[in-house]
């Protein structure tokens, strides 16, 4: 790599940050990618010797959400000093050269650090009429995808487009839009999925890159474990009202107004991976659930096409954990009837158990 590419701690000097505020912001990082203490002093070593790490960011098939929930990260980083992370050399969305002097900018960046820079995709690939369906720089994207990650040294998918597919990808899919993983087989590949991302799991995949010089331990699906290891449910606020059988029935009822559990409107955290219900939304205000509305499951492959948004999940067994809401909600009242019940009996034992005795004749002996 080009040693003459500034470090992040370099960038941030410049910018006036004192070295109080750059140590805080390595606490930060290490408290939102799960490290404890004793990785600050590692986070500030890389970030105070390492160049920045070069950056080629495309666009497929997509609406930019992605580009837009990264460049409002707050913690640990606002969008500016993100942005000094990473030397993005080229974003078509982002970046101020257009026409010639991107795609110049394009294979500047790809020659001066081939085999060193991060290929971040964002969108997918269209493959049917040989790509024609999304055209950049006049070729299909499908083309710049592939040139680009040719000397890429890892690939990272934003978002559920590029993870999964996404509505481009759902039935019938004319298109026939692709996740980027079935075009590109031979490069590590870590897919960061939602619709969009958590700006803070987009910027902590990148931070743990730097840091480490190495890919984060992945899931089965190739999701990030740091981010992706728990489902909302287990951390849901709502949970209780989940285990104790109390549901939204129908929008804006009564359980609605509670704060009850939206399993039953077709909530789909009990399946969904994902760290909305800890991270959250907007400098950690708010999820979706917190708003009100129930998960979609837009971390999960196929989401679009597995049963629609407000479409209840079925066949989650075991009450309490994974219990459906129709056993749990049977099982509350079964154990309510049960309580009265095994009162009675053992009111009635009591009171037979004081009863005094009584001879044939109905007289009570003395």
């Amino acid at each position: 790599m080009n040693t003459a590419t500034e470090t992040f701690y370099e960038v941030m000097r410049r910018q006036g940050i004192t070295r109080r505020s750059f140590i805080k912001y390595c606490s930060l990082t290490a408290a939102a990618l799960g490290l404890g203490p004793s990785f600050v002093p590692k986070i500030a070593h890389a970030m105070e010797t390492k160049p920045r790490t070069p950056v080629i960011w495309v666009h497929g098939l997509e609406c930019t959400c992605c580009s837009e929930s990264f460049i409002r990260s707050a913690h640990p980083l606002v969008k500016d000093v993100v942005l000094s992370m990473i030397s993005l050399d080229y974003d078509d969305t982002l970046m101020a050269s257009a026409g010639h002097q991107a795609e110049a900018a394009l294979e500047d960046t790809i020659e001066r650090y081939r085999g060193n820079y991060i290929l971040a995709v964002e969108g997918n690939p269209p493959l049917n009429e040989d790509g024609m369906y999304c055209i950049v720089g006049g070729k299909p994207f499908v083309e710049q995808l592939r040139h680009a990650a040719k000397d890429a040294k890892a690939i990272i998918s934003w978002g559920a487009c590029a993870s999964f597919g996404c509505v481009q990808a759902a039935k019938p899919n004319p298109t026939r839009a692709t996740p980027v993983h079935k075009v590109i087989t031979d490069k590590p590949i870590i897919k960061v999925p939602g619709c969009p991302p958590i700006a803070e799991v987009m910027t902590g995949v990148i931070t743990y890159m730097l840091t480490f010089d190495r890919l984060p331990e992945l899931d089965r699906t190739g999701r990030p474990k740091m981010f992706y290891s728990q489902r909302i449910h287990d951390k849901c606020y709502r949970r209780p009202h989940f285990d104790a059988g109390q549901f939204v029935e129908a929008w804006d009822d009564e359980g609605a107004r509670r704060g009850y559990c939206l399993y039953k409107v077709g909530c789909k955290g009990p399946t969904t991976y994902n760290a909305c219900s800890t991270v959250r939304w907007n400098e950690g205000v708010s999820f979706p659930i917190q708003s009100g509305h129930g998960c979609i499951g837009c971390s999960e492959d196929g989401f679009w096409d597995k049963g629609g948004f407000y479409d209840r999940l079925e066949n989650i067994q075991a009450f309490g954990i994974e219990g459906n809401a129709d056993q749990i909600g049977g099982y509350a009242a079964a154990g309510v009837t049960g309580a009265v019940a095994l009162h009675a009996a053992v009111s009635a034992l009591k009171r037979a158990q004081h009863k005094p005795e009584t001879d044939t004749s109905g007289k009570e002996d003395a």
